[in-house]
């Protein structure tokens, strides 16, 4: 069940508080779905994982041709090869392969719900910006504007349109990530601690999102 409409400060770059805007409420006043959420999470690092963990078996471990000693009189047990898997140094028999495959999926409805959750999580560490163009690129300017919203911590920038000269100020700057809008996962918004945005991003990301769509 939705709660009632969230209203919330749209700010300068500069930190000065310019207009409000109504946030949603079936998409930041949701109940938190913690199952969706974990759902979400183990999707996508089981998505994220690199499948390059590789073993030799035993016909790809070098040496090994030559029997190590004749088939009876020695009193040991019989071996073909010193490249055995039961030997130090032999292959191994149910090792990774190099292709094995990890991936997890999510049907969109639950996905949708669980960005919903994410994203309600997240209201306290909502920032909303009239515009995030600057002048030039600057790195330091970008930083100030950040401590000037007071977004601290971990802080993600969301955006809707290429923005060339923002993205290569933030480059530099520590703990800060910008995406895009449709590129925000659960783990996202679970990870930062502030996640900025412009109003008309906001708006997109409730179209994408509301209950209907």
């Amino acid at each position: 069940m939705a709660s009632k409409k969230l209203l919330v400060n749209v700010y300068s770059l500069a930190g000065e508080k310019v207009s409000e805007v109504n946030l949603e409420p079936t998409v930041f006043g949701v109940k938190e779905n913690k199952q969706v959420m974990y759902d979400a999470v183990k999707v996508y690092q089981a998505n994220m994982r690199q499948d390059t963990a590789k073993t030799k078996k035993r016909d790809e471990v070098s040496g090994g041709g030559k029997k190590p000693w004749r088939q009876k009189g020695t009193g040991r047990a019989r071996a073909g090869s010193s490249r055995s898997p039961i030997w130090v140094g032999g292959g191994t028999v149910f090792g990774p392969t190099g292709v094995q495959n990890h991936k997890l999926s999510q049907n969109r409805k639950e996905h949708k719900l669980a960005l919903r959750s994410a994203y309600s999580s997240k209201v306290k560490g909502l920032v909303v910006v009239d515009s995030l163009q600057v002048e030039a690129i600057s790195t330091k300017a970008v930083a100030a504007s950040l401590k000037a919203l007071n977004a601290t911590g971990k802080v993600l920038v969301v955006l809707s349109d290429f923005n060339e000269k923002f993205i290569l100020s933030a480059n530099n700057i520590n703990n800060l990530v910008v995406t895009s809008v449709n590129n925000v996962s659960v783990y996202d918004l679970m990870y930062f601690d502030h996640i900025v945005m412009e109003e008309k991003t906001l708006h997109e990301v409730e179209n994408l999102l509301k209950e209907g769509k």
